[in-house]
């Protein structure tokens, strides 16, 4: 209970400008998967965007929400090779 008075007279201490920029910091954070997002993997940037309101409660599911914006490009950068990989199996002549 001391603990939760001390932390309470320390926000009547703050003035307005100091909560503001507080509150600034904490949606950037907690939206922070969606701005990776928007420049990542913007086809998913909706409903990354919108997973963010219930996930920034969580670390883990916080986290699965970076981890899905941060590899958005990287499946489509290698879908390509792993096609032609398969191609170059299927053209190749099999040794049975």
């Amino acid at each position: 209970m001391d603990m939760i008075n001390q932390f309470l007279a320390i926000l009547s201490e703050l003035n307005a400008i100091q909560i503001s920029i507080i509150t600034f910091g904490v949606a950037v954070i907690w939206f922070l998967p969606a701005i990776v997002a928007s420049v990542l993997n913007p086809k998913h940037a909706k409903y990354i965007l919108v997973s963010c309101v219930p996930a920034g409660f969580s670390i883990i599911a916080w986290s699965g929400l970076m981890i899905w914006a941060c590899t958005g490009k990287v499946f489509d950068k290698y879908k390509d090779k792993v096609k032609e990989n398969e191609a170059e199996k299927a053209s190749a002549p099999s040794d049975s």
